[in-house]
């Protein structure tokens, strides 16, 4: 037996997906919420106030929770592949649920962008396409969620 198996061995497969999941409910309340902290900040133009408290709380939000929570939900997703690797890399579902969390991961590098941006040029985009564009995290996240639990 070597190392690797050693390590494969002691990982518990119910705590990883715990882990998993805990960290995909976090990046998810990350990716829903930091739009709405643009849309606020947006429609605050003329509240110096305001628009200093939503970049606050955007940049906190990323720092805090949004980033970490990615990685983390890559890390356990990761880790969950690699023990069941042999049951699960043959099956379409797996390969389209890869495809749309490798969607949501350019989602969240559009997000926090966007929060860049709007800093340096508020009228970078309005928020009416904001609102929009916010839904497309949930949309690819039901998506996952079906294929992970019906599918796979």
């Amino acid at each position: 037996m070597n190392w690797l198996d050693t390590i494969r061995e002691h990982l518990d497969y119910n705590w990883l997906r715990a882990a998993h999941i805990l960290s995909v409910i976090a990046w998810m309340a990350g990716l829903l919420m930091l739009p709405r902290l643009i849309i606020y900040r947006l429609e605050g133009e003329g509240n110096p106030g305001l628009v200093e408290a939503m970049d606050k709380a955007a940049l906190r939000l990323q720092k805090i929770i949004l980033s970490p929570a990615m990685h983390m939900t890559w890390l356990f997703g990761g880790l969950l592949i690699w023990q069941n690797w042999q049951s699960i890399h043959h099956q379409p579902a797996f390969w389209f649920k890869i495809v749309m969390v490798v969607g949501l991961t350019i989602v969240h590098f559009y997000f926090t962008r966007l929060r860049k941006a709007v800093i340096a040029q508020p009228s970078y985009i309005s928020s009416k396409k904001l609102r929009l564009i916010n839904e497309i995290p949930f949309v690819i996240a039901i998506m996952v969620v079906i294929a992970a639990v019906v599918y796979i």
